[in-house]
């Protein structure tokens, strides 16, 4: 009786204790970071003041920089179709490159749905280019979705995820990237307990570029700069000269023409700028205001009258460099880092952070390191492609862009030359740098499963007209 009455003590003792360890121990882990993301489509990575854009007005934009660390050597990774915000967000969203991901977000578990089944509650309003019936596997919660690629703002059909579907369309009473932004208000207003993932997607600045007309911000054209590396008319034919984006202007590019284009651009930026900022007053009025990592990026860059183009349809630096700030508890505030990354590699980090395991099909290198230490690097070199046509691949300093249909490849001092103006493959003294790259291009399209020829049988001409034009005569040789 006595020796069952001390084994009996002995095991409460020692319930008890394993208690207070693991109430210790929980004590200890501190809470898990919110997460609130703003993305925006078609934002070059050069369009916020604080980062040096002396023309631009976004204020709130500007506050995120001060607040956190900017990267200046954010990339997309490119698409295998003209919409390329399709696969944009897909690698996004589940940590994988161009080449594996599935577009549809059908076949593997996304990152937001990670977090949902690790207790997050995930919630996102916006543009959604992935396939209606996707967006309940990835988020719990969804309200004024714009199921679609392009519309006009002050018009587009919005719908609420109910019941596991996305409800019939409906009308947006106003601007649509202000419904989004009055959503994730909501959502913060409302969400009561346990931490959360906000992700708002809007769907500017993607032309058409359409603000209300009493939004005070205005550009005047005439006073709008050209871009450094703006031409009339892109040189060769890079294989996607006549797709919808650019035929938005005509060809020749006229600088009048580019800067109306460019004045409206900036001016929906700033819009867009000012709806972010009520999303990060409200933030910063919520109990959650000293708990939220906070992260502005886009899909992509654009070109709008660099290298004579206008669309994002090509490698260039313009189209594939992506705004990306992180801000919040633990990331250095005021800083900027040269580290590599790619956009699908921003989910595996906030992961890390928000110690979230990782879904088996992620990719994506996750970077805290360089959260830590700004001048740490991140990845050594990325590669870019789109569709069949163009392949390029940059390390810390050079990049090279190869056109196999057209036999034509492109070396770029980005130190030296960040507009890519000088194409130094033809240089003798570059003759090895060009082999090392292609090797390494070659490589990188192996382990990442790209089976696109750098070289094909018979090229086509380089030589391009515009439509209804006729071509130049050719020399006689």
């Amino acid at each position: 009786m006595i020796l069952q009455c001390l084994a009996r003590s002995t095991f409460v003792l020692s319930t008890l204790l394993t208690l207070s360890l693991s109430v210790a121990h929980a004590a200890e882990e501190p809470a898990r970071p919110n997460v609130l993301i703003l993305f925006t489509d078609d934002q070059r990575a050069d369009t916020i003041a604080a980062l040096g854009n002396s023309v631009i007005k976004t204020p709130n934009l500007d506050r995120l920089v001060k607040r956190g660390l900017s990267f200046e050597r954010a990339y997309m990774q490119g698409g295998l179709q003209g919409a390329t915000c399709v696969p944009s967000r897909a690698m996004l969203l589940t940590g994988q490159p161009l080449f594996r991901v599935d577009e549809k977000l059908k076949r593997d578990e996304t990152w937001p749905a990670a977090f949902g089944r690790n207790g997050y509650t995930t919630f996102m309003s916006g543009k959604w280019h992935n396939g209606p019936d996707s967006i309940r596997g990835s988020f719990q919660i969804a309200r004024s979705v714009f199921a679609g690629g392009m519309t006009n703002p002050m018009q587009a059909k919005l719908s609420d995820l109910t019941e596991g579907k996305l409800s019939k369309p409906v009308l947006a009473p106003r601007h649509a990237c202000a419904v989004f932004a009055e959503e994730a208000i909501r959502f913060l207003k409302t969400h009561k307990k346990g931490p959360f993932l906000c992700y708002v997607a809007f769907d500017g600045p993607h032309d058409p570029h359409i603000v209300p007309k009493d939004f005070p911000i205005h550009y005047d054209a005439s006073k709008m700069p050209l871009p450094g590396n703006f031409l009339p008319q892109h040189p060769f034919n890079n294989g996607e000269m006549v797709i919808r984006d650019e035929k938005l202007l005509p060809w020749p590019r006229t600088p009048e023409q580019v800067r109306a284009m460019n004045a409206e651009y900036y001016r929906y930026i700033s819009y867009l700028d000012a709806q972010m900022g009520r999303i990060l007053d409200t933030l910063d009025a919520s109990p959650y205001a000293s708990n939220t990592l906070v992260v502005f990026t886009a899909d992509s860059g654009v070109a709008r009258g660099s290298h004579g183009l206008i669309g994002k349809q090509n490698v260039y630096e313009h189209s594939m460099r992506v705004p990306l700030i992180i801000a919040g508890p633990g990331i250095p505030a005021g800083k900027r880092t040269a580290a590599m990354c790619y956009l699908f590699d921003v989910l595996p980090t906030l992961g890390k952070l928000c110690r979230i395991p990782a879904p088996k099909s992620s990719e994506g290198i996750e970077f805290t390191a360089t959260l830590k230490d700004p001048t740490r690097p991140a990845r050594a070199h990325l590669l870019f492609a789109y569709r069949n046509v163009q392949r390029a691949i940059r390390d810390e300093r050079w990049k090279l862009i190869r056109y196999p249909q057209i036999d034509k490849t492109q070396l770029f001092d980005l130190q030296t030359d960040p507009d890519e103006i000088r194409n130094l493959a033809d240089q003798p003294g570059q003759a090895s740098r060009v082999r090392d790259l292609l090797a390494l291009l070659e490589k990188e399209q192996k382990r990442q499963g790209d089976t696109a020829p750098l070289r094909v049988a018979t090229p086509k001409p380089a030589e391009w007209t515009p439509p209804g034009k006729k071509p130049p005569p050719r020399e006689q040789k």
